[in-house]
């Protein structure tokens, strides 16, 4: 713990840091921590899963005393991410006896109304964020410190003009810091409008590409799904996440991964929130072995042990694979990426291949024998072939062209 005393912490702090098994600080505590302790506005490039929340919660942690009155306000884009940060922080104040709350859409907000009356750190989605500002059930004017973590998920999703909104409703005289996997002209914007005399602080991708290895199959799309199968059956796997690009696709592969016997749980904006979050706890916990989801419902999320990523959709945003792949080769520990593509992917991953370097390895289709499938809603969405099999704008050499 003397690297942490050394960046300013106290041993209040400390001393629960090492009961929750830290040893020393991240790239992103290291430079930042004593940056947030001094008071200064930050602009943070880190990425998930490499420490930012103690990072910013330091200053948080330290320098507040319980009011019952929201003293520190956190944005996050999803849900969980709210949720995933409260519980951080009200782990690693347990010693300062802070009220930490999460609020977000799709579940009771009397409930949350109650217990902002007692909060002092609030963390949640712009949505919920102004629909308690609208209902005049939440005061901003003593915020203290102002946090937007995973600011480009934010824009990405829609949420600028809420953000600015609720900025506009804090003192302005507070501590600013944002955090970004990407810094863009839209946080440059934000920045310079809303921050005093800010430190930017980058650190290096907490993936490590030589551990990474990244593949593609190119197969007829009515074995789309039965290589998806053969490789989760046949891999030796640690936790995996497969991506879908709608809700849709996430519920029939959950569907008919169990149907053929591999132990997944699906989660997407559509399931309810508490049963969101026994699923990523099961996760967590390594009670599950293959977690199926969307970018929206995954974003933000610190898994720690996912060996293999697997593209079932295509994303149609760079970013978004981007974020994909780098769930997995974390902390030295090796990492697979796998896409699987078939004929409704092909104009998704030219795109992806264009717009940025990534060295993707395309691989022989193993030998494979149709697996069951149920004949829901999500096998008509599944073929788009003619009667007799065939893919439809089928691409010869598609491999020699990417």
């Amino acid at each position: 713990m003397e690297k942490f005393a050394k960046l300013g912490l106290s041993k209040q702090v400390t001393d629960v840091l090492k009961e929750f098994g830290f040893k020393e600080p991240s790239e992103i505590q290291e430079k930042t921590i004593p940056l947030a302790l001094a008071g200064k506005d930050i602009i943070g490039g880190s990425a998930t899963g490499s420490g930012k929340t103690l990072a910013f919660a330091s200053a948080i942690i330290e320098n507040l005393k319980p009011s019952r009155q929201v003293q520190a306000l956190i944005l996050t884009p999803t849900r969980e991410l709210a949720e995933q940060v409260a519980s951080s922080i009200s782990n690693f104040g347990a010693n300062k006896r802070l009220n930490v709350l999460a609020v977000y859409g799709g579940v009771n907000i009397e409930s949350q109304i109650k217990k902002l009356l007692s909060t002092d750190v609030l963390v949640g989605t712009p949505g919920r964020i102004l629909d308690h500002l609208n209902r005049r059930t939440l005061k901003l004017g003593k915020v203290k410190f102002l946090v937007l973590d995973e600011v480009d998920r934010m824009f990405d999703m829609g949420f600028s003009r809420d953000v600015e909104k609720i900025i506009h409703e804090c003192p302005k005289e507070r501590q600013t810091m944002m955090f970004s996997a990407t810094i863009s002209q839209d946080i440059d914007y934000l920045a310079k409008k809303y921050t005093k005399d800010p430190v930017e602080v980058s650190v290096e991708s907490f993936v490590d590409p030589s551990k990474l290895t990244q593949f593609y199959y190119d197969v007829p799309d009515q074995k789309k799904f039965s290589l998806l199968v053969n490789l989760l059956k046949h891999e030796n796997a640690n936790l995996v996440m497969v991506f879908c690009n709608t809700r849709r696709n996430v519920d029939f592969v959950t569907e008919n991964l169990i149907l053929n016997g591999i132990n997944s749980k699906a989660i997407h904006g559509g399931i309810e929130q508490k049963k969101r979050m026994r699923v990523l706890e099961e996760f967590h916990n390594h009670g599950l072995g293959v977690l199926v989801c969307t970018d929206v419902a995954a974003r933000g999320l610190d898994i720690k042990g996912v060996s293999h990523v697997y593209n079932y959709d295509v994303p149609a945003d760079a970013k978004d694979y981007i974020h994909r792949i780098g769930r997995t080769a974390r902390a030295g520990k090796e990492g697979k990426a796998v896409t699987i593509l078939a004929s409704r992917d092909y104009e998704n991953f030219g795109n992806l291949m264009n717009r940025i370097e990534l060295k993707i390895i395309q691989e022989e289709i193993p030998e494979l024998s149709f697996v069951k499938m149920s004949a829901g809603f999500g096998r008509r969405k599944q073929f788009r072939g003619n009667s007799d099999g065939r893919r439809l704008n089928s691409r010869r050499g598609f491999g020699r062209r990417y």
